[in-house]
């Protein structure tokens, strides 16, 4: 006689969240991952934010079709007994399908020669600008090409750490090394950590550490509670310095990210020099030395420390677009605080979220981030085909009634400071009523 099933509520499951005793729920087969989270190529986070609740949607739009195989050895021997999924997970679920069917998840087509080809030009036009000219506008330019050059390889970083662009996996590797630690300063293994973070709790104001940039910044009032950060495991206080800078924050916000790049030098050496676990850490340690050689000894070949600071200034303010953009995509978006919900996982990755309207010459400028939405859904998907699969997304958000949020790059910019502003006028002010986002609400009221 075959033996009967063993079932396990919800409210059950929910308990196994914490570290030492994690437990998830896939298609209703519940399993302990304890154990795994040390070892989970995503990192310990993700894990930790979505133990104990059903994660299929996430483990759908992260995992391809292979990694399947790995769950019966974490299979408890338990059944969720309710896990009916909704209509909108259903519907989720059957597009991942469709595209993995396409072979789209495999096919990447020749952006990353294009791109490495592009990297390649701008790094030797800056290099040779700084050795064979003597005009001070050409060692500028050559500043803004670096800059430019260290965008380029942030989206090659960006792309390599969320699916393979190389042949192996051992080259790939090579290609995050290379582009994130080697030749812009900034660990791999720190914005992989940070950024698989982000994209699990996407816009929580707690969990999401892209959200969290206090004493700087602050996108919703209820960051004047002092929440605490359940990534950096610490207090985000509101004090009088932090209501001081976060009052005059949309005046601040361009400067503040023309110097951004200093935040991520000092989070990638924070990383490689803690107690934590790090993989890799003698490849990520070696990486970073390469790039203070290099940069270091190519600013010393410019005539004078004027011009020496001017090309820093001017490298580092380009590369500021980029930090720009990384805040244009969720800055004015619906916030919450709290832990991620998987039951919610299309809805949370949609409203928490902005497109930016750009045509397609654009791309290279915008590396995937102007469909934002697409690839918080679908991560592992080559950049070269969000456009491609955009109008079923958008279908799909239609049809469940989810919001679909898109702006140009100038709007996009306008809503960011908006925001900014209405949470700095409140931090002058604690006696008004704090209302969730006001620029947001504002702009959908209006269609």
């Amino acid at each position: 006689m075959a033996e009967s099933k063993r079932y396990l509520s919800r409210e059950d499951l929910q308990r196994h969240n914490k570290p030492g005793d994690l437990w998830i729920s896939i298609q209703s087969k519940v399993y302990d991952v304890s154990e795994w989270s040390k070892h989970h190529p995503g990192g310990e986070t993700p894990l930790l934010s979505l133990a104990g609740q059903d994660v299929t949607d996430a483990f759908v739009a992260y995992h391809p079709g292979s990694a399947w195989q790995y769950l019966d050895k974490f299979f408890t021997g338990y059944y969720l007994s309710d896990s009916a999924a909704s209509e909108v997970s259903k519907d989720y679920r059957k597009l991942v399908a469709e595209i993995s069917k396409m072979g789209l998840f495999e096919k990447k087509g020749h952006c990353v020669l294009y791109t490495f080809s592009f990297m390649i030009i701008l790094f030797a036009l800056s290099v040779y600008g700084v050795l064979c000219s003597d005009s001070f506008w050409v060692h500028l330019l050559s500043g803004g090409l670096m800059g430019l050059f260290w965008i380029q390889s942030g989206w090659m970083g960006h792309d390599s750490g969320h699916y393979q662009i190389m042949s192996t996996p051992r080259f790939n590797r090579f290609a995050q090394v290379l582009t994130g630690n080697c030749l812009a300063g900034i660990s791999i293994e720190w914005w992989k950590w940070n950024h698989n973070a982000h994209h699990i709790a996407c816009n929580s104001l707690d969990f999401d550490p892209d959200l969290q940039h206090m004493p700087f910044f602050a996108v919703s009032s209820k960051l004047f509670n002092s929440l605490k950060s359940c990534f950096y495991d610490r207090k985000m206080n509101f004090d009088s310095a932090s209501r001081f800078l976060v009052s005059y924050q949309h005046w601040t916000f361009y400067p503040v990210m023309c110097l951004a790049r200093l935040n991520l030098f000092a989070q990638s050496f924070l990383l490689l020099s803690s107690k934590r676990k790090v993989a890799n850490r003698g490849q990520e340690i070696l990486g970073i030395l390469v790039f203070w050689i290099w940069f270091p000894l190519l600013v010393s070949c410019l005539p004078n420390c004027g011009e020496r600071v001017m090309f820093v200034l001017v490298s580092f303010s380009v590369t500021g677009i980029q930090h720009v953009q990384f805040c244009l995509n969720h800055f004015s978006a619906i916030v919450y605080v709290g832990p991620p919900c998987s039951n919610d996982w299309f809805g949370k990755q949609t409203v928490g979220t902005l497109n930016i309207d750009s045509s397609s010459w654009m791309d290279w400028f915008h590396g995937g981030l102007q469909f934002q939405i697409e690839h918080h859904l679908f991560p592992r998907l080559p950049r070269c085909h969000l456009r491609k699969i955009a109008p079923f997304v958008k279908e799909l958000c239609k049809k469940h009634k989810l919001p679909y949020n898109s702006a140009s790059f100038w709007k996009a910019n306008v809503l960011t400071i908006g925001t900014l502003r209405s949470a700095a006028l409140l931090a002058r002010d604690h006696s008004k009523p704090v209302p969730k986002n006001l620029v947001w609400e504002a702009v959908n009221t209006h269609g």
